[in-house]
């Protein structure tokens, strides 16, 4: 039978992921309303029940795992880079949120200075699972679309570690009344995780570096590292294990020597696993009777979450910053809770619950429903409240291409050249670095994974170009991003003429759009790029028509319709099979030129291709 409940709970937590991705809104709503579904609504899931003792146990690893992946992503050369009003918003704007909600609770809720401190500290955590698909949906503008990107990524870890020490502080003045004892426990407790965190990420760098762990080995060692440094830290000093895993995680970020990506990449798979599966078992286990233990002051509370908390933070992290007061209004309304909240906080549930501590079974229904009324009512207003303060993006422009390579990077260059943003994604380092080299952006990594949502322009995308040799990546880059953008707005080259019965049959072409025409394909235009080909640019005109610039280029390969107005990027539309549109004069074509007809004049025009 309990087979049975372990099918049918991965069963609903990939259909509750399915359709937050077809809706596009964060899946913790939905993960969250399956588990209250089958748990307090219906009774058909009982967590404690099917688990038993295990079910403590199972919760704690998962939350080490869920925030070592965070910790991975936290990188020091990054915080110096991201702005005065980010690093207040993870500093003293953390800290302000959380003296205003724990003394609400402790005020307002009547609840135990323990848990009041508790739920103050866990609710300062946003993070990138919940706040990514609202911003991709909302599109505010490129500053505050920044700041709360990086707020969330930020403050994932940092406020976890945060709410982990709150945490150690508090049980252990509860367990002591001395203040001296109390502080030293913490230096204990601090010391224990921060040792065995710094060891744990020098071991792994070590067996690493001396390629004594093998390389197919990475991904399940490191699993392993993180669930025993986790459990040897608790063993040695009660609840220490999470700033064990977190600190682990942070050693290993800033390793600039390590091949971490694939590491990276199978923790966001795992990570996705557990906080489904999570968030289902949560949810489940609250009690309708737990819920109305919290008494209509539970919606004061939630206001002061909304309205007070919220501004306190962003006019302290704000402070002296040049933002306008539209910018201000968008971040003060901005800042739902997710993922590590939630999980974060039924562990102390938990712990505080076996230490007898009073209104501990508050802690959980508190946090899920300050999760679900700002994930909803942000989800559904920010939209609108981006209109009306008119902190919009104009419509999406920059084009991103799936792929570094030196027939990626000519075309990158070519659209960079006429000012239109691109953006390039590669996993191979030595293409990505050519391409910064080049002065084109480029992103390391698979650009479908979680970590690329947090590094990629996505609010910003209009089109995307899966421009890889590999047809499996561009399949996969157009089955995501299609989705996102809509097939109109995906295109991909096929890899050659001899695979061509095989790319139309694959996934790469569910989008029937077939880049730069018929007789285009990577290996045709790569080997142009490689005997001196370049991509150049050439605006028609009633003296120089189409059927003009087709007789003078018969060797090119046009890529582009490209219009301009006042020097203003207003419309790139790509040549594709059956493309039913035909250049007229004023528009700018984008080709690639053979060897040595880069440069080329037209008959009877002053105007000639304009080499990009």
């Amino acid at each position: 039978m309990t087979a049975i409940y372990i099918a049918g709970i991965a069963l609903c937590s990939v259909l509750a992921q399915w359709l937050a991705w077809a809706v596009k809104i964060p899946a913790i709503l939905f993960l969250l309303v399956t588990g209250l579904l089958l748990g307090p609504v219906f009774n058909v899931l009982d967590p404690d029940a099917l688990f038993g003792d295990l079910l403590f146990p199972l919760i704690s690893l998962s939350v080490a795992i869920i925030l070592f992946e965070g910790s991975l992503t936290l990188h020091f050369r990054e915080l110096k880079g991201i702005g005065k009003v980010v690093r207040n918003l993870c500093s003293i704007g953390m800290v302000v949120t959380c003296v205003i909600l724990g003394l609400s609770s402790y005020w307002l809720l009547g609840l135990d200075w323990r848990v009041a401190a508790v739920i103050g500290a866990v609710l300062v955590v946003t993070g990138p699972t919940v706040t990514a698909p609202l911003l991709n949906a909302m599109r505010p503008t490129k500053e505050v679309d920044r700041i709360l990107r990086w707020e969330g990524i930020v403050i994932d870890p940092i406020g976890a570690l945060f709410a982990v020490l709150v945490f150690e502080a508090v049980m252990l003045a509860g367990k002591t009344g001395v203040l001296s004892h109390t502080l030293i426990a913490l230096i204990t407790t601090v010391g224990v995780g921060l040792s065995i965190g710094i060891l744990a990420g020098w071991l792994t760098a070590f067996l690493i570096r001396r390629e004594w762990l093998p390389y197919e080995l990475h991904k399940f060692g490191v699993l392993a590292l993180v669930l025993i440094s986790f459990t040897v830290s608790n063993f040695i000093s009660h609840e220490s294990g999470l700033l064990a895993v977190t600190v682990f995680g942070i050693y290993l970020a800033n390793q600039d020597d390590l091949e971490l990506d694939s590491i990276l990449e199978f923790k966001e798979d795992l990570s996705q696993i557990l906080i489904s599966t999570l968030f289902i078992l949560l949810a489940a286990r609250l009690k309708l009777s737990d819920l109305m233990l919290l008494g209509p002051s539970v919606v004061v509370f939630l206001l002061i979450v909304l309205f007070v908390a919220r501004p306190a933070c962003i006019a302290v992290s704000t402070h002296n910053s040049t933002l306008p007061w539209r910018a201000r209004a968008i971040l003060m309304w901005i800042a739902p809770r997710g993922i590590v909240a939630a999980a974060v906080g039924s562990v102390f549930a938990l712990s505080m619950a076996k230490a007898g501590i009073a209104d501990a079974q508050k802690i959980v229904p508190l946090i899920f429903t300050v999760i679900i009324v700002t994930v909803v009512l942000q989800s559904l207003t920010a939209i609108p409240i981006a209109k009306l303060l008119k902190m919009r993006q104009p419509k999406p422009s920059t084009v991103l291409i799936i792929g570094a390579n030196h027939l990626a990077r000519a075309i990158a260059k070519g659209l960079q050249d006429q000012k239109i943003e691109v953006h390039l994604s590669d996993p191979a380092w030595e293409n990505c670095k050519m391409a910064r080299m080049d002065g084109l952006t480029c992103y390391y990594g698979n650009p479908q994974s979680e970590h690329a949502e947090r590094y990629l322009p996505m609010s910003n995308l209009k089109s995307v170009l899966a421009l890889s040799p590999n047809r499996h990546h561009n399949a996969l880059g157009v089955q995501y991003f299609s989705h996102m953008l809509g097939e109109k707005n995906v295109y991909s080259l096929k890899s050659s003429d001899a695979h061509a019965k095989a790319n139309k049959d694959s996934a790469t072409f569910l989008s029937r759009q077939i880049l730069f025409g018929d007789s285009a394909s990577y290996a045709r235009l790569s080997s142009m790029v490689a005997k001196g080909g370049k991509v150049s640019s050439t605006k028609l005109a009633d003296a120089f028509t189409w059927q003009d610039y087709l007789e003078v280029n018969k060797d090119a390969v046009p890529l582009f319709i490209f219009k301009l107005t006042d020097e203003e990027f207003i419309h790139l539309t790509p040549f594709t099979v059956g493309l039913d549109r035909t250049p007229s004069s004023g528009d700018m074509i984008i080709a690639m030129q053979p060897p040595k007809m880069s440069v080329l004049k037209e008959p009877n025009s002053n105007m000639g291709a304009v080499e990009s």
